[in-house]
């Protein structure tokens, strides 16, 4: 180990996590399909190489054309635990730029906070995680055991760079994961699951003059969200709202007439879509709700011949829930207490992130970063450089806590 003044390091380190969040974010890697560049492959390559210069194994795989993960690799040489750190490259639109007080890509510094898409989810944690092992390496820390950084594709659509992660093996042997999100450098020990389900009503096309010619599937369809909320209503009654998670919710989302074709106001379309976006929490059921929702459907076509409704589950993400006592979040604990001198505050993911997919693999997860955790999707958003500083200690505590003096039964 070398030695090293604390203050001198974090001064380092600062530097490192600073202009490394702003080459990343000036990287734009939204998920464009169809435009030139429209995906994460650049940032994903400056990643790679990056690790690369640490010193790290590194692996390029591409998850699908264009989307690439990076999956970089300290290996101490001592046997030990293995604790992954991952934070996601890719960033949601940044909508129009005009709306932008600053460029949304130019990850401008004013008055001690850096502004631009991914700032705060996740570019700036990604950041911090790559320059806390970094900076591991370079004060030859004793550590046993292995760092991963998994730095995914897709966590902000149907996240195929986590799926593809775990189904290349990565996953194996993974003792516990920080998962690299803006929490505010709180210890989110759960999170919610997630049901994206479309709700297809189908009618017959008629004039609008003549509607009874017809079978108007809006109004079917009107019906259909009204017992949705009312389930919604009922579900937050019976569980009650949880201590970290808050409440559960049934959210129709898109609401689209006719689904195919040109919009008249003089025409009732024949078909109408809805989806819905269900957060869940401990208590709940995902095949009941389902249930739930299909017995809504038969109530409404019953006796009404002619109509006809079906859902379709697209995508399904249980909750998760990691005990407090496991080692990744005592370490996490630990290192929060070292690094600021408070006792951590516990809390819960209000949506779901990559490691939904690490915690069904059977890898023990803790969601924490820097960065307002109501700021990720807006205009203007922003990292405060202070909680650049104090997460990247933060990760490079918890790695210390986690693999030092600790091997492997």
């Amino acid at each position: 180990m070398i030695l090293i003044d604390e203050k001198a390091r974090v001064e380092r380190d600062t530097k490192e996590v600073v202009d490394l969040t702003q080459a990343l974010v000036r990287i734009p890697s939204v998920y464009r399909p169809g435009v030139t560049d429209g995906n994460e492959e650049k940032a994903a390559h400056y990643a790679a190489a990056y690790l690369e210069r640490m010193g790290l194994e590194v692996h390029v795989e591409e998850a699908a054309p264009g989307r690439p993960n990076v999956i970089g690799i300290y290996d101490t040489g001592k046997p030990g635990k293995t604790l992954l750190f991952e934070g996601h490259t890719d960033v949601v639109t940044e909508g129009d730029p005009a709306r932008w007080t600053h460029d949304p890509f130019g990850a401008d510094i004013v008055d001690g906070r850096m502004y631009g898409r991914g700032t705060n989810d996740t570019k700036g944690n990604l950041a911090c995680a790559i320059t806390a092992v970094h900076s591991l390496i370079k004060d030859k820390e004793s550590l046993n055991g292995k760092i991963i950084l998994c730095i995914p594709c897709d966590e902000e659509g149907m996240m195929i760079g986590i799926k593809h992660f775990i189904d290349q093996g990565w996953a194996r042997g993974v003792d516990g994961a920080v998962i690299c999100e803006p929490e505010e450098n709180q210890l989110c020990t759960a999170q919610k699951g997630a049901m994206r389900i479309q709700i297809d009503a189908f009618g017959r096309q008629a004039h609008g003059a003549m509607p009874l010619t017809g079978l108007n599937p809006n109004t079917r369809m009107a019906k259909i969200i009204v017992a949705l909320d009312e389930l919604d209503q009922r579900e937050k009654e019976r569980t009650g709202r949880h201590e970290l998670l808050g409440w559960p919710s049934i959210t129709p989302t898109i609401l689209q007439a006719p689904v195919f074709g040109e919009p008249q106001i003089n025409v009732v379309p024949e078909q109408c879509r809805t989806t819905l976006d269900i957060r869940t929490i401990p208590g709940q059921d995902h095949e009941i709700l389902k249930q739930d929702i299909q017995q809504i459907l038969d109530r409404t076509m019953e006796g009404d011949p002619g109509f006809h409704a079906v859902m379709e589950v697209l995508e399904e993400r249980p909750w998760t829930k990691t005990d407090r006592q496991d080692p990744v979040v005592t370490a996490v604990a630990e290192a929060y207490k070292k690094v600021t001198g408070k006792e951590p505050v516990y809390n819960g993911v209000p949506g779901a992130t990559d490691g939904t997919f690490l915690h069904l693999a059977g890898v023990p997860i803790l969601t924490t970063g820097g960065g307002d955790r109501e700021v990720p999707h807006q205009v203007d958003e922003y990292i405060d450089i202070c909680d650049l500083v104090e997460t990247t200690q933060l990760y490079r505590q918890t790695a210390l806590e986690f693999l030092q003096e600790s091997k492997k039964s």
